[in-house]
């Protein structure tokens, strides 16, 4: 068997767990606060893949092997290595308390509601997009995505957030727990104590007593009807044109959306409600006021930007996905500034043919696979007599672009 012992936040494992070891691995400083048999082999831990090397030649020998580890180390640890490795029925773990549990104790927080995201190794935009996304989110950092670059990204989009930043969690004289903005975390020099930053979105309350843990569910429905939204002189994407928008964008926890051209910004509610983060772009100051009246009558956060496209995208973070809507004659142009920094998909409604030609055009010439649908949809009307009639909308083309996926890894819902 291979042990696995968490440390939790900082208590040493059981005397009797190392007993009979013959090889101990772990990061330096877990090895360092334990007194190990004479003659066990011990392996600091940096690159993964040697350490399972020489952990394999123990195994095979049916030699005993224990692993030390930070907190749990099925969560976010390396648990999932070593079972992927040797088969989970080779490992005997023994969890500790997680870092993101106690930094959510410290602070006398449930976290039974909370999205848990890894930013250790990996790219910090997708913590971004969750703590944009949620109101309450604990992020797992690592270099270059600590809580300088967390609250850099945050003051840019999210500036009332509270990040509570965790440093030396369980070390008796280092241990701090401190509530900063997102501009002050930014200012600072955090060093290599800081393992987890809590993401709080106050404004939102916290709900009730949970059945299930993660954030609040997703909508059980999608394309809401147009009186779900203010809007002016009904100027709002179709239910049945978001309906498909919505499949063709399929925002996601740890996406970033742009609705641009957003108008009444029923697409960029919707994403939101769906888990993105989402960045609308409004030119008329009155859609701006709407859009984040919309995003605050539906629970959700909205990041609403007033300008013109292209120029307004200059400051945005790049898109996994981007709905384009309205535009004029600029929309080719508009259209290709967004082909361009689309990582995944870019979708556009119009409801001029004379734009279509221009406007594929644009998304393939930008690399992108495209395809397209006139929709044309007759609503049920009622008519005097207790009779009914079919009342025709619009006609819009929707035309969309895609490049290959592009995974979204380390969330937890």
């Amino acid at each position: 068997m291979i042990t696995v012992v968490g440390t939790g936040t900082g208590a040493p494992p059981p005397e009797d767990v190392l007993a009979g070891a013959e090889l101990v691995v772990g990061g330096g400083r877990h090895l360092d606060a334990v007194r190990l048999p004479d003659g066990v082999e011990r392996i600091v831990l940096g690159a993964l893949a040697p350490a399972l090397d020489v952990v394999e030649e123990y195994v095979a020998k049916d030699r005993r092997v224990v692993v030390l580890a930070s907190g749990d180390p099925g969560f976010f640890g390396i648990v999932r290595a070593l079972a992927e490795r040797f088969g989970a029925g080779r490992l005997d773990v023994r969890p500790g308390v997680s870092s993101v549990a106690a930094a959510f104790a410290r602070h006398g927080l449930t976290w039974d509601d909370a999205v848990v995201v890894s930013a250790h190794g990996r790219d910090p935009r997708t913590a971004v997009h969750v703590c944009r996304a949620y109101p309450k989110v604990g992020v797992l950092t690592g270099p270059g995505a600590g809580p300088a670059e967390l609250g850099a990204a945050l003051a840019r989009t999210a500036p009332g957030r509270v990040l509570v930043v965790a440093s030396a969690l369980g070390d008796p004289v280092r241990e701090r727990v401190e509530r900063v903005s997102p501009a002050e975390a930014a200012e600072r020099d955090w060093g290599t104590a800081v393992s987890v930053v809590l993401c709080l979105d106050e404004t939102r309350p916290a709900g009730g007593p949970r059945t299930l843990a993660g954030p609040a569910l997703p909508p059980a429905g999608w394309a809401l009807a147009e009186d779900g939204f203010a809007h002016r002189d009904s100027m709002i994407t179709k239910f049945e044109v978001r309906a498909l928008a919505l499949a063709r964008l399929g925002p996601r926890a740890g996406d970033l959306v742009w609705d641009v051209g957003a108008g009444s910004g029923s697409v960029a509610v919707e994403c939101a409600r769906l888990g993105a983060a989402v960045s609308a772009v409004e030119k008329a100051a009155d859609g701006v006021e709407r859009i984040r009246a919309n995003a605050r009558a539906h629970g959700v956060d909205v990041h609403v930007v007033h300008g013109a496209a292209p120029d307004a995208l200059a400051e945005l973070d790049d898109p996994d996905a981007v709905f384009v809507g309205g535009g004029g004659r600029e929309l080719p142009g508009i259209t290709a500034a967004c082909a361009r920094r689309a990582r995944r998909t870019v979708v556009v409604a119009m409801a001029a043919l004379d734009r279509v030609p221009a406007v594929r055009g644009a998304l393939t010439d930008a690399g992108f696979d495209v395809d397209g649908v006139l929709l044309q949809s007759s609503r049920l009307a009622p008519l005097p007599g207790d009779v009914t009639r079919l009342a025709a909308t619009n006609p819009v083309f929707l035309l969309w672009g895609t490049r290959s996926a592009v995974r979204t890894e380390g969330v937890v819902l």
